[in-house]
């Protein structure tokens, strides 16, 4: 077996410590710029309306893109300056170029939809055309679509099942997942690019721990971009935390997606990065009714700000009776039943009202929790994060081994 290649990585940790400071003096440079150029919002659950930059995900994305760019001949060195090389490993580099154009074309789409407020239909197909280049370098270096089957399932599957095209079908499904998840748990100060940092975090801890294994390489490539993206993220989330001075916008929620598509393909750990994303999952599943508008869904759900006493509380929507569908009735009585929502029943005139709190887990802690300061609520939810890479490693280390051999 090959020695792990200490240098490249020594070298990536610099520069990504490097962007990190570069990422933390370019945000407060560039505020004034993207006000100038409209790109600004206002924070929803402050009381002062002064202008927040947007889309600032662009500029962590950029100096990620920066680093990685100088960074590609790196690895190759010896067949440059060595002579141990006895034959350019182009599979390897073809792998690292489709990746960075992969997570090229997520962050100029994220960019373009900050600037155009595009639809959600939109924010399916973007990821999904973004993970073209990702598919075809996998179906040219690897082509593999066979998978272990789980210990229940052998009986009826074998101990193998080669799926086909339907393993890209499933690839293409990872990108769109992973870009929107971290998009549709958002709302308050710090905790997009707090779940990110995370996220990278915990999957940089797997890579280190699985170097001594059998597939040390594809750990080795996934670290050579997860240490950039924590470094990078690890300054917006500087600027990002409570009280937010900027925010990281559709950008950064689309280029941290893609990048952990990118490694968890890549690098053939899908199914332990997708552990990684256990409250993105939860927060996915519990917004389902809403996403799919079997409940009507408003276009903020963001918690809602109490002037009086500073704290967030859950928000609402208010919609007929006579505009929900039986589906819609059985899943609102269901769920109430499970004590997972409150509901509000009324009259307005002719009109039979209700109100229900919006289906997002950071709505679900507030439930559970009452009203909380927002820099708390952040807190809170990630712990939440925290305890579900704790999970997350539970189930790869232990539980693993009651569905597969290990």
């Amino acid at each position: 077996m090959s020695a792990v290649p200490v240098s490249p990585l020594i070298i990536n940790g610099l520069m990504s410590a490097l962007g990190c400071l570069a990422t933390a003096k370019l945000i407060p440079a560039f505020k004034e710029h993207f006000i100038a150029a409209r790109l600004y919002g206002v924070d929803l659950n402050k009381t002062s309306r002064q202008h927040v930059p947007e889309s600032q995900g662009v500029i962590s994305g950029t100096v990620f893109l920066i680093i990685l760019f100088c960074f590609i001949p790196v690895p190759f060195l010896s067949c440059f300056v060595g002579e141990q090389c006895t034959g350019f490993p182009h599979n390897e580099f073809v792998q690292l170029i489709g990746a960075l154009l992969a997570i090229c074309c997520m962050i100029f789409l994220g960019f373009a939809d900050d600037v155009l407020n595009l639809r959600w239909r939109h924010k399916l197909l973007l990821p999904t055309i973004a993970s073209l280049p990702l598919l075809m370098v996998y179906f040219t270096n690897f082509g593999n679509t066979v998978i272990a089957v789980p210990k229940p399932l052998r009986v009826l599957l074998g101990l193998n099942l080669d799926l086909g095209i339907l393993y890209y079908v499933y690839m293409g499904m990872l990108a769109v997942f992973c870009t929107n998840a971290i998009n549709i748990l958002a709302g308050i100060n710090g905790i997009e690019s707090g779940q990110a940092l995370f996220i990278s975090a915990s999957i940089i801890v797997f890579n280190l721990v699985e170097l001594g294994g059998d597939y040390r390489d594809d750990h080795v490539f996934s670290l050579y971009f997860m240490l950039p993206f924590f470094f990078t993220t690890l300054a917006l989330f500087y600027h990002n935390w409570y009280p937010s001075s900027v925010f990281v916008g559709d950008t950064f929620c689309y280029f941290a997606g893609m990048t952990f598509a990118v490694v968890g393909i890549l690098g053939h750990f899908s199914k332990t990065m997708l552990l990684f994303f256990i409250p993105q999952v939860l927060n996915f599943i519990y917004s389902l009714p809403q996403l799919f508008h079997v409940i009507p869904c408003p276009r903020h759900r963001l918690p809602r700000l109490n002037q009086d006493t500073g704290k967030l509380g859950m928000s609402y929507s208010k919609f007929k009776r006579k505009d929900l569908s039986k589906l819609g009735h059985l899943i609102l009585k269901g769920t109430e039943l499970v004590r997972l929502l409150e509901v509000r029943r009324g009259h307005e005139g002719d009109d039979e009202f209700i109100e229900c709190n919006n289906m997002t887990l950071i709505n679900l802690v507030l439930k559970v929790y009452g009203p909380i300061h927002e820099r708390n609520l952040t807190v809170v939810m990630l712990l939440i994060q925290v305890l579900g890479s704790a999970a997350a490693f539970f189930i790869r280390y232990h539980l693993v081994r009651l569905f597969y051999d290990v």
